[in-house]
């Protein structure tokens, strides 16, 4: 007798499809030509804006550190920083689709650490989803999952790695 149910092979990729086309970006993309100078993330409204001379390109829902909260103290902590940074470097080899890395720790942040006696942690980066679950699209937004990072949809960070120079400027708020 056949099953009415689908099975979940079959079910949750479906179900991945329908949410990723449902609650995508639904701002434009910016023209080919535009690039991003400054990124600002607000994490107490997960989302992260591009600018360009103090225009709005684009802004994005993101996933943050599964932390409290907080900003980042410590390595471990899972937490977003909080500050001002740069992206300093890309990374294609990410076990995630790709990778902005973000130039924590700053000054700041290192003397904080120094002065508390723990290591400030690094590796924040601003990427897509961990490869093979890509299939997850919008519905990693609704749970903050990263270690620290900031995290948007694979089709997302397509969009910003292509608006986004090394160098950019980064500011995180809470």
């Amino acid at each position: 007798m056949r099953s009415r149910f689908l099975s979940a092979k079959k079910f949750i990729p479906s179900f991945g499809l329908i949410f990723s086309l449902g609650c995508a970006s639904n701002s434009p993309v910016p023209p080919l030509d535009v690039k991003a100078d400054h990124i600002l993330i607000v994490k107490s409204q997960h989302t992260m804006t591009l600018l360009a001379n103090g225009n709005v390109l684009k802004i994005y829902k993101v996933a943050l550190g599964k932390g409290s909260g907080n900003a980042k103290q410590r390595e471990g902590d899972h937490e977003t920083p909080e500050g001002s940074y740069i992206i300093d470097s890309r990374n294609t080899h990410s076990r995630f689709h790709r990778a902005l890395h973000i130039s924590y720790p700053n000054a700041e942040d290192l003397k904080r650490a120094q002065a508390e006696g723990v290591a400030p942690g690094g590796q924040i980066m601003i990427h897509g989803i961990q490869k093979g679950l890509g299939w997850l699209g919008s519905l990693q937004q609704k749970i903050d999952w990263t270690d620290g990072c900031v995290a948007v949809t694979d089709s997302e960070i397509d969009e910003v790695w292509r608006l986004v120079p090394i160098g950019t400027t980064v500011e995180i708020r809470h």
